[in-house]
């Protein structure tokens, strides 16, 4: 107001910093004009001050927001080209070793291995990308039913501890003398405490310890990962559970994943009703997560995973089995693995050839893609249908969409079951061994 008396013109949009009597700060657009009588004389000035703090705020927070995202993209191109460098080395090794003349049993085997572990790398980076999708647009739909905690708890651990192992930690378990029964899905479930272990051990320089202690506090189940890691520094701990966030971004600290194991920590637990909170005293001093869920009193008895038998591959008859998928390399791949495994079988690479080739083949069994071109899955599959030696085919879908909504819309195309690619071989063996049950 003072420059707009003294020259004698208005100022637009000045930002400018209001600090409050009470010593908090607002952020404003001043605008200063001044007033002149009928002469043209300055005899006042009239100042405007329009009050903009929560539009910077919201600014900020799109700002920050939006290079998190950017990181995030950046962090995810990264981890997915990661695993196909020892993806490429090894086909070439195996070329190597088919070529060369020498035997190269022992390379090819190690090559396989490695292979191997780095497809499952990618599938779970993807799996983790879905899972959290899902979960922010709610369509996670949790098989409940009533579990000892400790069931769920198992599971991780046969999931985490290589990883464990393999870094040299110590591991050291507390579980109740009895049983702590709880209302959930145990796959979800043991899900959270692997990705809880996961992160202690990723943030946990090698040779360090990690505790996983499972007890009842009055009606609460608390299941509690503790870590001598790395730790948390305080500005970090209110977000740590957000979207895009990871613990340490230095180069040196890299451990593999993308940084959302925490966020579909939180996202599942809530859902099962429970908590999570996270804990730490600082850089240097460790890290302890507590996840609470509800106490039910007393079991009832439901569908339990089997163990056993269950567990490992089956060997199955032999069934004739028709592979369509228009990537060439999937479904010859596909059907040259099902051929050593004795199956005798087909290929086809769009829909109507599927059509024909069923027709001469009258297969079993359609392993069939979605996105084909001339006559898309769905469509191929109905017109199996319609044919005589067609309605008691098993036609399963195979689709990198694995959704709910589907997953539905398979099923009424007229599929028995829904796989998503890439297929895990020992789940395809294990269905293919479980249709002798049914007649195909």
């Amino acid at each position: 107001m003072a420059r707009a008396l003294q020259d004698n013109r208005g100022y637009e949009e000045q930002e400018i910093v209001v600090e409050r009597p009470d010593g908090s700060r607002r952020t404003a657009l001043a605008y200063a004009n001044p007033i002149h009588d009928d002469r043209g004389t300055v005899t006042g000035a009239v100042n405007v001050l329009v009050d903009i703090s929560d539009r910077k705020r919201m600014e900020d927070a799109l700002r920050e927001s939006d290079r998190r995202k950017s990181e995030f993209l950046a962090l995810l191109a990264h981890e997915l080209r990661n695993p196909l460098a020892p993806l490429r080395n090894g086909l070439h090794v195996l070329r190597l070793a088919r070529n060369c003349g020498c035997p190269g049993q022992t390379e090819a085997e190690e090559a396989r291995a490695m292979m191997e572990r780095q497809l499952g790398h990618m599938v779970r980076l993807i799996d983790d990308l879905l899972d959290l999708s899902r979960i922010t647009n709610g369509k996670i739909e949790l098989r409940k039913e009533r579990i000892d905690l400790a069931a769920a708890v198992q599971d991780a651990l046969e999931t985490s501890r290589p990883l464990i192992e393999a870094s040299g930690h110590e591991l050291t378990i507390a579980l109740p003398s009895q049983p702590v029964f709880v209302d959930a899905d145990r796959t979800r479930l043991a899900q959270v405490f692997a990705n809880l272990l996961n992160n202690s051990s990723k943030y946990t320089e090698p040779g360090g310890h990690i505790w996983l202690t499972v007890e009842r506090q009055g009606s609460d189940a608390v299941v509690t990962v503790r870590d001598n890691g790395v730790g948390i520094a305080a500005d970090t701990l209110p977000t740590v559970f957000d979207m895009f966030t990871q613990l340490d971004r230095s180069p040196g600290r890299s451990q593999g994943g993308l940084g959302v194991g925490l966020s579909l920590v939180r996202g599942l637990v809530e859902m099962h009703g429970g908590r999570v909170e996270a804990h730490s005293a600082g850089p240097g001093n460790g890290s302890e997560f507590v996840v609470r869920l509800s106490v039910v009193l007393s079991p009832v008895r439901g569908p339990q995973h089997q163990g056993g038998e269950g567990d490992g591959t089956h060997s199955c008859s032999r069934r004739r089995v028709l592979v369509v998928d228009d990537n060439q390399d999937a479904a010859i791949s596909l059907g040259l693995m099902l051929k050593i495994l004795g199956h005798d079988t087909r290929t086809a690479f769009d829909g109507l050839e599927a059509l024909d080739t069923a027709a001469a083949f009258r297969p079993d069994v359609v392993l069939l893609d979605i996105g084909l071109p001339r006559l898309n899955g769905y469509d191929t599959c109905r017109r199996l249908r319609q044919q005589p030696w067609g309605e008691g085919m098993v036609l399963i879908a195979l689709t990198g969409w694995g959704q709910e909504k589907d997953k539905r819309k398979s099923k009424e195309a007229g599929f028995n079951f829904h796989m998503v690619k890439p297929v895990d071989p020992a789940a395809l063996e294990k269905l293919l061994a479980g249709l002798l049950l049914t007649p195909a």
